[in-house]
């Protein structure tokens, strides 16, 4: 069967699966393979469950019955399918990639669209090859005003390949930085794969959101309309000016400009749109690096029309999750959870937040960093160095490559290990940060 025809077949269904423990009655059911697993093998018992069809690409498993569809490529198929939806369905689609961020991002400008708008968004962080299709073919055909598609990439050209089934309007970088350095090679190879979706919204005559404060997104912009949005001090006020407007004499190209409080554990700051008025924000999240991601969302809500109260509002009772940037007090300890995933550039930057931070007692729990291939070695000796630097009451390293190393802190091979440790500890009183990659399990020592 072509791919048109499968079309009308998915818009007379009731949506997509690729988990055949997860039908619904007249869904599609499409076969993907795995390192692990061969979904051909559970065709017919997604069938069976009442899925109106199984789309296979293994002809041994191919039964002439009307259900099972075959292809040549069950993925490749599934992407057709969601690009052909794509260009079905008229409201725009908003693409966000970046090293640092994206997911945290999405979900900020998510729930500020949402405060006046209908929006679809990627779940979670399923922003791959697979996750990107299932996205766009969730999205009804009418009553949607915003699509938002997060893409992730550890591989060159990923990016571009998720724009073609994409098709964005409207694009967001959050960072560029290292990662995934196995998969990319090197730095400027991330750069050209994630710029991608600058040519991407370039090429449909589209607007991207950009920090001004980035280097090297600024050095990279499309031949598009552009709205920045960055850090940046206010100018003062004219004697008598009410408290909520503000009179801003500096960089007049940032459209949306904010100030944060670098100093306290959770993000406060100030921000204004088009200096219309001054807003406040006083957060739940962590890092200093979460402003300028809280800061885009304010920018791109301020954009579409949201009130920009409202904003504010959200921002500061939005409550992170799943170990990304949460506070939470335990014991008369507070502990910063940022476990959730790490690579340099998010390791730099939660280090430098944890540093601005004043406390009498602070203390570092790393884990290591995967997917760093040659450069892993010197990645993890330049955090030694840092926190060498640091004025800290203990360091805590866990993961084989930081002990390895040899760097003098206390330093265990599992967080298993380092549990047995932190419980006679006895703490009282202390600021923690926990950053790791998620395969380290931080989260076990909470």
């Amino acid at each position: 069967m072509d791919t048109e025809s499968l079309y009308k077949v998915f818009c007379n269904s009731s949506g997509i699966t690729a988990d055949s423990r997860n039908v619904n009655k007249d869904s599609v059911f499409f076969a993907l393979r795995g390192d692990n697993f061969d979904g051909n093998c559970f065709a017919d018992a997604a069938i069976a469950a009442g899925a109106k069809v199984a789309v296979i690409d293994n002809p041994a498993f191919y039964i002439d019955d009307g259900r099972h569809i075959l292809v040549d490529d069950t993925l490749k198929c599934l992407q057709q399918l969601a690009r052909i939806h794509r260009n079905h369905f008229g409201c725009p689609v908003i693409g966000i990639t970046g090293t640092n961020g994206k997911t945290t991002t999405k979900e900020l400008i998510s729930g500020v669209l949402a405060l006046k708008y209908k929006v679809i968004s990627t779940k979670g962080n399923l922003n791959n090859h697979i996750g990107v299709p299932l996205t766009l073919l969730s999205v009804p055909a009418d009553n949607v005003d915003f699509v938002i598609v997060e893409m992730g990439a550890n591989h060159c050209g990923e990016i571009e390949d998720l724009c073609k089934i994409s098709n964005p309007d409207f694009g967001i970088i959050t960072t560029i930085g290292k990662a995934h350095i196995e998969g990319f090679g090197s730095v400027d190879n991330i750069i050209s794969t994630k710029t991608a979706l600058y040519s991407s919204v370039e090429n449909n005559k589209g607007l991207v959101f950009v920090d001004a404060g980035n280097s090297i997104l600024n050095s990279h912009l499309p031949n598009c309309r552009i709205v920045k949005y960055g850090r940046c001090n206010f100018g003062k006020k004219p004697a008598g000016n009410s408290d909520n407007i503000i009179v801003d004499d500096v960089d007049n190209t940032i459209i949306c400009k904010g100030f944060p409080d670098d100093t306290a554990v959770n993000i406060s700051f100030k921000w204004s749109y088009n200096c219309r008025q001054l807003n406040f924000v006083n957060s739940k999240m962590y890092g200093g690096y979460n402003f300028i991601n809280m800061l885009a969302a304010a920018c791109i809500g301020s954009f579409f029309g949201v009130d920009e109260k409202s904003i504010s509002d959200f921002l500061s009772a939005y409550l992170p999750s799943n170990n990304r940037s949460q506070v939470l007090e335990s014991g008369g300890n507070t502990y910063i959870c940022d476990a959730y995933n790490a690579n340099p550039s998010s390791m730099e930057a939660a280090l430098t937040a944890f540093n601005m931070i004043k406390a009498d007692k602070k203390i570092a729990v790393l884990g290591d960093m995967f997917e760093l291939g040659e450069v892993s070695v010197a990645e993890h000796t330049a955090v030694i160095s840092k926190l060498r630097t640091m004025d800290l009451a203990d360091v805590i390293l866990v993961g084989s490559i930081f002990k390895s190393l040899n760097s003098g802190f206390k330093s265990f091979d599992t967080s298993d290990e380092a549990r047995k440790y932190v419980a006679d500890l006895h703490l009282s009183g202390a600021i923690i940060l926990l950053k790791g990659s998620r395969a380290v399990k931080l989260e076990k020592l909470l």
